[in-house]
């Protein structure tokens, strides 16, 4: 392959490469759970685009081809929420999906003033809570989503890195 995979800011013209990635990426989550209405994979277009503009947005590239995605935005209580994250199935198990929560948490420390991150991922998905307990992140407790799927909360202050990368 030897092309290398790159982190960057999204930008508009990413929505729907995002759009469509989190469609594949969120197949596999809709079916842990059997329920096919979670967010992101409900979500439309324009909400995509929207999200582009105004959250802190990250693509992994591999070439012209965005494999890699994550959200995150300052909410009022100063916790960064951090969400939607995907790596392309082909592309797993090779640290994009860190390396993508890293870029997400710096900017939004450095840029939006964020003092802690938080997660929310669902109860059934191991890979998910394995990646950001190895990254640092705490569960502090559970809520229920929007579509029922009972999440997990996680979080971690900001400026504390896991040791290992």
């Amino acid at each position: 392959m030897g092309m290398s995979v790159t982190i960057s800011a999204a930008t508009e013209q990413d929505a729907e490469q995002i759009f469509r990635l989190q469609y594949l990426c969120f197949q596999s989550e809709a079916a842990l759970y059997g329920n096919y209405r979670i967010d992101p994979l409900v979500q439309t277009l324009d909400s995509v685009r929207d999200e582009v503009v105004s959250d802190c947005v990250f693509v992994a590239r591999l070439g012209e081809e965005v494999v890699g995605s994550v959200r995150g935005r300052v909410t009022e209580d100063g916790a960064a929420s951090i969400g939607k994250l995907c790596v392309h199935p082909r592309l797993q198990g090779h640290g994009i999906g860190a390396r993508l929560l890293r870029a997400a948490e710096s900017a939004l420390a450095e840029e939006r003033g964020a003092t802690r991150f938080r997660l929310f991922t669902g109860h059934r998905s191991e890979g998910n809570l394995r990646l950001y307990r190895r990254v640092g992140y705490e569960t502090v407790g559970t809520s229920e989503g929007a579509d029922g799927v009972p999440m997990i909360v996680l979080e971690k202050a900001a400026g504390s890195y896991a040791a290992t990368a």
